[in-house]
C-alpha cells in the first residue's frame, strides 16, 4: 500500500508545512536522498508542545510530542515532493529530547516518531538508523526536535 493510501487509511490529519524561521532550507535533495531539517512538535493549530520531558511532560506526552514532530516532516516532505508515494524508505534519524536532569527514557521518547514512520512506510521501509539524545534548552522550550533522511524513489 501506498503512504499516501496509509496516511489516509490511518486517518492522519497532517499540519500545514512549517516555513523556516530563520536562514535554512527544510528539506535539501541531494541524488536520491532528501535530507530534513530539524522540525520541532507542531500541532494543526500552528503551536508547538513545549516542556521537559520528565518534568513538565510525562513519558507518553513525550511520545506524542515525537509523533507531532514527525507529522509535521511528512507535511514537510510532501510539500517538497508532491507525494509522499515518492519517499522509498527512512534512512536516519536523529530525535533530539528537551530532557529533565533525571529522566533516561530519550529512545522511547522518540518511539513516538519512530512507530509512526513504520505505520506510514511499512515496517520494512519505515524503520531506520536511529540516534535518541537527550538536549537541552532546545529552541522556544520545544519539546522534542526530529530531523531525517530519506531515501527517494
Amino acid at each position: 500500500m501506498s503512504a499516501e493510501a496509509r496516511l489516509a487509511e490511518l486517518k492522519l490529519e497532517l499540519p500545514a508545512a512549517p516555513k523556516p524561521a530563520h536562514v535554512y532550507k527544510p528539506v535539501v535533495i541531494v541524488g536520491n536522498l532528501c535530507y530534513v531539517s530539524g522540525h520541532g512538535p507542531l500541532k494543526t493549530d500552528k503551536t508547538m508542545i513545549t516542556g521537559l520531558v520528565g518534568k513538565d511532560l510525562n513519558l507518553e506526552q513525550g511520545q506524542f510530542a515525537a509523533r507531532q514532530c514527525g507529522l509535521a516532516i511528512l507535511a514537510t516532505v510532501r510539500n517538497e515532493l508532491g507525494s509522499l508515494d515518492r519517499v522509498k524508505r527512512l534512512v536516519k534519524t536523529l530525535g533530539m529530547v528537551n530532557s529533565a536532569p533525571d529522566f533516561y527514557q530519550q529512545p522511547a521518547v522518540i518511539n513516538g516518531f519512530s512507530q509512526l514512520m513504520a505505520d506510514v512506510f511499512g515496517a520494512d521501509h519505515g524503520v531506520g538508523a536511529r540516534s535518541a539524545v537527550g538536549m537541552g534548552p532546545l529552541p522556544g522550550n520545544i519539546a522534542v526536535e526530529v530531523e531525517c533522511i530519506f531515501e527517494l524513489r
